[in-house]
């Protein structure tokens, strides 16, 4: 029997579609009770992206089968009562491709966990105090070729290591609902590296992520975090969302040992059910690299979110 020009995988890709773009979460994709007698601000956003490529065997203009998905989770949980309030937020994101003839790669990767407790002290200006952690779920790995031309992943990082936790001190600024700004003078950090034996020699052989070999954790404990949020619906159907953390070791500090990162997201909903997102993320880390670091990812997907508030 003759083989079909259209691959496997290009079937795939098509069932794929047909199963996103006719999928239902319930009656609609966005969903709000109002619950006017809670304390409690509660808001969920969970979603799932696809991207898919296929070639036939006859394809001339280049190119490799590739099959990949990025998920997202967002929880937030907000209580204020008088002068006293409590935030909490669960930020996930993952994402993998599967390119032909390189197996499944990683894409996106973050874990950022929030807790935070503020006294208002104006309309505008709390004090607070805060602990967040921020860390990836799976192995990440740094591809390079080797004399053969053959690409060696080099192990760069594991499940929840590193990790980065950090406890804060200071004053948050929010003259609006969906921007805020902490300033946090007092800012001590631990990074956590279980196994630091040698295997992430490719990030550094004796102070991989600032930890030294062998040891599992670096203290900071004179340090310095500002940490900015923005989350609003700049458009009809269009929410941009960024969040960024500065950190300066007050014992290490000058310009290029000041710590960066930028986490950036645009999602458009083209219907109830269906939204696209482009998505980035930034980072410089002198104990990771002397140079920036950045992802980016693009894609169609569905998205769900309930809450328990109206927006203003």
């Amino acid at each position: 029997m003759k083989k079909s020009p259209i691959s496997i995988s290009c079937l795939t890709g098509l069932v794929v579609a047909f199963i996103l773009l006719t999928f239902r979460i319930e009656s609609s994709a966005q969903v709000v009770k109002i619950d006017s007698t809670s304390l409690w601000r509660k808001a969920f956003k969970i979603g799932l992206n696809l991207n898919q490529a296929a070639f036939s065997s006859n394809w001339k203009a280049g190119g490799v089968n590739s099959f990949g998905f990025n998920a997202l989770l967002n929880y937030k949980a907000n209580y204020k009562k008088g002068k006293i309030s409590w935030d909490n937020e669960i930020d996930l994101l993952y994402g993998m491709v599967n390119n032909q003839g390189q197996g499944y790669r990683k894409t996106l990767d973050r874990v950022f966990l929030d807790t935070k407790l503020g006294y208002s002290t104006s309309k505008d200006w709390d004090l607070f105090t805060a602990v967040n952690a921020v860390s990836q779920f799976a192995r990440g790995y740094k591809y390079i070729k080797d004399a053969n031309g053959v690409e060696q992943g080099q192990l760069v990082s594991e499940p929840f290591a590193p990790s980065f936790i950090t406890a804060t001190l200071g004053a948050e600024w929010h003259p609006v609902d969906y921007f805020k700004v902490r300033l946090s003078p007092i800012a001590p950090r631990v990074t956590l590296l279980p196994n630091n034996d040698g295997r992430f020699n490719y990030v550094d052989s004796l102070k991989p992520y600032g930890v030294n070999l062998h040891e599992s954790t670096r203290y900071e404990w004179y340090a310095f975090q500002m940490l900015a949020e923005f989350n609003k619906d700049i458009a009809t159907n269009i929410n941009l969302k960024w969040r960024y953390v500065l950190f300066a070791n007050y014992q290490t500090l000058e310009a290029k040992k000041i710590d960066h990162r930028l986490d950036l997201n645009i999602v458009a909903k083209i219907n109830k059910y269906i939204n696209v997102s482009l998505g980035g993320i930034f980072i410089y880390d002198y104990d990771q690299s002397l140079d920036p670091q950045y992802s980016q990812a693009f894609s169609l997907g569905v998205l769900y979110s309930f809450r328990n508030y109206e927006e203003k």
